[in-house]
């Protein structure tokens, strides 16, 4: 279906009323997408930038907008621009932005992927989470990049802003499946933190978690000394002392032996 393709019937501002289910899907992980029931509907990349700057922000001032998606021309260039980008999208079958006087917003009917990944975020990092079932939330696992490629200012803050929320919401994922005995989740959940960010410790010390919980000593300790090796290597550093005090050592005829503890550093049990 194509961006411009002419409606069929009179369209309201609002895509749907309360409750109502969505009708268009704004996909802005490992790459822009735009999708209806139908199928993927194709937008230029300046329609592309608007919507995904609202899909971001959800509401902003025109001026601010027009400022932040065309930085390097003049004031009357910039909202000449943001005019003929919303002119283009009104054209649309699906209305994707609505606007209340100077203030532009993504419409009611458009959702988008990464308020699922941020509210699945943040249920599982809140004071409030409660136990559910043991499928981990839809969007946490899947899904790459924000937007790859586009290297705006304002993309930039986005993206590590949802990298390192996605990484606290799977180290959280992952203790809280160990407590739940569902050790292959939750090492599903410590082996996607790790691969998005090799260096980084408190990762590897919810894999290392999942390995003592299941009392694979040998997988822990094998893994602890790939990850110092790693930190040797990139940056001339050894793992913390709370990393290591994963293995409890006591001196036995001149060797160390580990007496591996079932929880990463900082973690405490909560209730199934």
């Amino acid at each position: 279906m194509a961006w411009n393709e002419l409606p069929t019937k009179p369209r309201r501002d609002h895509l749907t009323g309360p409750g109502q289910p969505a009708t268009a899907r704004l996909r802005l992980f490992d790459a822009f997408r735009l999708e209806s029931a139908n199928g993927s509907i194709t937008v230029p990349a300046n329609e592309q930038r608007l919507l995904a700057y609202l899909g971001l922000h959800k509401h902003a001032p025109r001026s601010v907008v027009a400022g932040t998606l065309w930085p390097d021309v003049t004031e009357e260039h910039a909202h000449g621009s943001l005019r003929t980008a919303l002119w283009r999208l009104r054209r649309a079958r699906h209305r994707t932005v609505r606007t209340d006087g100077d203030t532009l917003y993504l419409a009611d009917g458009v959702s988008v992927d990464v308020d699922d990944l941020t509210r699945a975020a943040l249920r599982l990092t809140g004071p409030a989470h409660e136990a559910g079932d043991a499928t981990p939330p839809p969007g946490l696992l899947e899904g790459g990049e924000l937007l790859p490629g586009w290297d705006e200012e304002w993309i930039s803050f986005e993206r590590e802003r949802l990298r390192q929320l996605r990484l606290h919401a799977l180290e959280s994922l992952s203790e809280r499946l160990i407590g739940r005995g569902c050790y292959a989740l939750a090492l599903e959940a410590a082996l996607k933190c790790v691969a998005i960010e090799p260096l980084r410790e408190s990762a590897h010390c919810a894999l290392v978690a999942v390995h003592l919980a299941e009392n694979n000593v040998v997988e822990a300790i094998r893994h602890y000394e790939a990850f110092r090796r790693l930190l040797r290597e990139e940056l001339g550093l050894e793992p913390s002392a709370r990393f290591a005090g994963m293995f409890p050592h006591r001196a036995k005829d001149g060797r160390r032996t580990p007496a591996p503890l079932l929880s990463a550093p900082g973690t405490h049990d909560r209730p199934s």
